[in-house]
């Protein structure tokens, strides 16, 4: 397992882990779209975690979609383990204040705010309260920023629900 959670990789170290297909994708757009290779479909090869995007005409803009999807896939489909000793980076530290995390999901920090936010969690084995803590956040800031990616939420829930613990509004 690699040391370094692959969404907290630049983008140029990201794609040097990556297979890029281009290809082509139904809907609207007119003949343009029917006779060029616009979509993109971005695998990270040690973790078969996929980010796609088709819905512009340009390859150029649906690549840097791909992309940001990639990086909030990765970052919702791929744990770090997380150690008892262990503290927030300097990066999610940095974001907090007054026990508040701030951090706008466009941004490039997001995806990696939220794997590391992911994996303190599974660190806690989903107590919000243990993890909050070891945050040095608010439970209450730890659930918003965990439902800013809706599939970070829903692992959550998920994970608490095998767990017997109640699920999270």
């Amino acid at each position: 397992m690699p040391k370094v959670h692959p969404a907290t990789l630049s983008i140029e170290e990201l794609l040097t882990q990556c297979d890029i297909k281009k290809t082509r994708r139904g809907g609207p757009g007119g003949q343009h779209r029917n006779k060029v290779e616009s979509a993109i479909v971005i695998t990270h090869r040690p973790t078969k975690i996929i980010g796609q995007a088709g819905e512009r005409r340009s390859q150029h803009e649906n690549r840097d979609v791909a992309i940001e999807r990639l990086r909030i896939n990765l970052a919702v489909g791929f744990r770090q383990p997380i150690g008892p000793d262990d503290s927030p980076s300097d990066l999610w530290r940095g974001r907090v204040r007054s026990r508040k995390i701030s951090v706008n999901p466009k941004h490039a920090d997001f995806p990696r705010l939220l794997a590391e936010g992911m994996d303190f969690v599974m660190a806690a084995d989903f107590d919000i309260s243990v993890a909050s803590e070891r945050l040095a956040v608010s439970k209450s800031q730890l659930v918003k920023f965990l439902k800013l990616a809706p599939p970070a939420f829903q692992w959550l829930n998920k994970n608490r629900e095998q767990r017997n613990l109640s699920n999270l509004k």
